[in-house]
Parts: structure tokens; C-alpha cells; sequence
């Protein structure tokens, strides 16, 4: 299960719009040494994804080699859920309904923001769930636009989010 969540956490792979690819080496951060979490907790805009990647169980899947594409919702994507959610989530009786969530935003390989300009794809996460790409218009993953593309981390790569995706219910 935890290989298979971080290959389902490389679905989380952003999607580059052509207004994002102009400006690439603008909006692109360095490379870092440290993984996915080291990463997402030096950008400082992450606090909540961490703490819920922590309390579903999921911070080693997203320290392992990888390669891994993590759609990354920012701290104000949670704080725009309705009230009380976040909490909710969190508590140790959700675990699963918030390691579900999480993996949505995870997909395997590495992608390049580049490999997504002018491109529409559907990719499967680490839930097993498909998330809709469009990169003809701006860059939509799903019903959230990619902020900030190709942040590498040393096993893969964050496109920075502004909302919370949910998967599809049954």
C-alpha cells in the first residue's frame, strides 16, 4: 500500500497553462536536496497539507524515491473548506476518509509542467481515481488552477494548488 500511495503521489503532478510556460523560469523554484516533505515544509505555505499528511499516515510514502507528482494545495485552498473540516478530517477516526483525499493528489513519474501545456489528460492518482489535466487555458487540475509549477523536490516534483481536490464519490 505505501509503494503504491507514493506512486499515486506523483499524480499530484501539475499541469502548466501556456501563460504558465512563458514566464517557466520565472515561477519555477531551485531544486532542493530534500524530498517532497522537506520540500513543502521549507516553502512555508504547506503547514496544513503537512499536518495532514502526517495524521493519514502518508509522510514516509512521500519521502520515498519516487518518482512522485504532488498536486499541493496551499494553506488558504484549506482554509477556503467550510468551517470545522479541516479539524474533522484530522481527528484519528478519519483517517482513512483523509489518506483518500490526500493520495487524490498524488500521481507516479515525474511531470513537467511543460508536458502539459496545450494538452488535455486524465491521470490516475494514488487512490486509484482519475483527475482530469487541461493545460488549453491556464492549467486546471480538476476544478483547482496550478499557482506555481515544477517546485523539485529530490524524489519528484509539487505543483502548488489553490484548492483542495476531492475525489469522486461512488
Amino acid at each position: 500500500m505505501l509503494k503504491n500511495f507514493l506512486a499515486a503521489t506523483a499524480a499530484f503532478t501539475l499541469a502548466a497553462a501556456p501563460a504558465l510556460a512563458r514566464d517557466h523560469d520565472a515561477k519555477k523554484t531551485t531544486i532542493t536536496k530534500g524530498d517532497i516533505v522537506d520540500t513543502a515544509v521549507s516553502a512555508g505555505q504547506f503547514t496544513t497539507l503537512v499536518a495532514a499528511v502526517q495524521a493519514a499516515g502518508l509522510e514516509s510514502a512521500l519521502r520515498a524515491p519516487g518518482p512522485i507528482t504532488v498536486f499541493a494545495p496551499t494553506d488558504a485552498a484549506f482554509a477556503a473548506l467550510p468551517a470545522g473540516t479541516v479539524d474533522d478530517l484530522l481527528k484519528p477516526e478519519n483517517k482513512d476518509k483523509l489518506a483518500a483525499i490526500l493520495t487524490y493528489h498524488v500521481a507516479n513519474g515525474k511531470t513537467k509542467s511543460k508536458d502539459l501545456v496545450g494538452k488535455r489528460l486524465e491521470v490516475t492518482t494514488l487512490n486509484g481515481a482519475k483527475l482530469s489535466v487541461d493545460g488549453t487555458n491556464g492549467v486546471k487540475v480538476g476544478p483547482a488552477t496550478v499557482t506555481k509549477a515544477d517546485n523539485w523536490a529530490s524524489n519528484g516534483v509539487i505543483h502548488v494548488i489553490d484548492t483542495v481536490l476531492l475525489p469522486p464519490t461512488n
